[in-house]
């Protein structure tokens, strides 16, 4: 499968929405190894939060076709001068461990490169997904001993980030 690769607009978020929510959240997540659905319960996004990171001139969100169909998507953010952060690395469930995750990867980076000059990129992970990391660092990412507190109230200290960069 040779997908097509292009920045998303808010005509997207209705594709969007459900395509994250599936491949996060809910049984349907767990049809691939990536999710988070025995961890966290509520919803991975909304599509007003969608529609503001599409609108921001600091982010992107390339989405991953197989002709009509979204199969995947990836944000990337301005996070310094030379710094971009890659986060919501999505695949549609029933086609994890097909090579789509990588490809969206190296999209990624070279998009980060191409619009923001990035030379490092940066992620966060749950801590408690070893196999997810292990996968990241396969890929040239490594931990940077930073940790950063997921983001609910109350805090969930179980849930901790590792922050792991690479160089571009």
């Amino acid at each position: 499968m040779q997908p097509t690769f292009r920045a998303a607009t808010s005509d997207d978020v209705a594709a969007l929405h459900p395509l994250i929510e599936r491949a996060y959240r809910g049984e349907t997540a767990k049809a691939g190894w990536t999710h988070e659905a025995d961890l966290l319960f509520d919803d991975r996004t909304s599509p007003d939060e969608l529609a503001a990171l599409i609108a921001d001139p600091d982010r992107v969100i390339l989405l991953a076709h197989h002709g009509d169909r979204l199969i995947g998507c990836v944000q990337i953010a301005r996070a310094g001068q030379d710094l971009a952060y890659l986060g919501m690395l999505t695949v549609d469930p029933s086609l994890q461990a097909a090579g789509l995750g990588r490809r969206l990867l190296a999209a990624a980076e070279a998009e980060a490169v191409a619009r923001f000059a990035a030379r490092r990129m940066e992620m966060t992970v749950i801590h408690r997904r070893a196999e997810l990391i292990a996968w990241y660092e396969r890929r040239g990412y490594a931990p940077t001993g930073e940790t950063r507190p997921f983001p609910v109230a109350p805090p969930r200290p179980e849930l901790a980030f590792v922050v792991l960069e690479k160089a571009l």
